[in-house]
């Protein structure tokens, strides 16, 4: 479910006030990740690096009350969901954009992920879940990245989570990984939060 609700009246009223207005409102926080529990979780399980990746994502957002909160065209907006963004690559050879319901059990949404995502390639159309607040997600695995930085625009005002291709060492695999925000949504502080929060997750699967 959306709604809108009063800035005034919500922790991020100075935030609104401060940045709802700014042409380029958007922050990006880059870390470092050992991703070295998905790759093990990924053989033992038979779920993919990504799935299990975007789970994660998904595990680690839910735990902060800011992620349910959207700044979008001068209002601010509550959900009760969340939904990771997925952009696959379709048979035309294009991209479609598909989102996924996210839950905490994850073979129901390793199941939802692979569902959807086959669906997307193969019809070639996008699918969304307008009632979501949604993380978008965007994987350049093609090459290793350092840091990642989207478009800085009031048009898209999701968070979003970007990497490359992880890195192999001698012991232990690592991943670089950006995280974009609007800064209405929250503060540095909340970011740096997630962030930890997320290599928390990994370390569980």
């Amino acid at each position: 479910m959306k709604k809108e609700i009063a800035p005034q009246e919500t922790t991020r009223a100075g935030a609104f006030s401060l940045w709802m207005s700014s042409p380029m409102p958007m922050v990006t926080l880059t870390k470092t990740f050992d991703v070295s529990n998905i790759i093990k979780a990924s053989k033992k399980s038979g779920i993919k690096f990504n799935t299990l990746l975007c789970h994660c994502i998904g595990k680690a957002a839910s735990s902060i009350e800011e992620f349910y909160l959207l700044p979008e065209q001068g209002k601010l907006f509550q959900y009760n969901h969340i939904a990771i963004n997925v952009i696959v690559k379709n048979i035309k050879g294009g991209i479609s954009s598909c989102d996924i319901p996210f839950t905490d059990d994850i073979k129901e949404f390793a199941d939802n992920y692979n569902r959807l995502t086959q669906k997307a390639c193969h019809e070639c159309e996008s699918t969304f879940l307008e009632d979501y607040m949604i993380i978008g997600t965007s994987a350049m695995i093609e090459t290793e990245l350092d840091s990642i930085i989207n478009q800085y625009t009031d048009k898209f005002s999701n968070p979003m989570v970007m990497w490359g291709k992880y890195r192999k060492g001698w012991f232990k695999a690592t991943l670089p990984i950006s995280f974009q925000f609007h800064h209405v949504q929250m503060d540095g502080g909340h970011g740096a939060r997630f962030l930890e929060q997320l290599q928390r997750e990994i370390n569980k699967l």
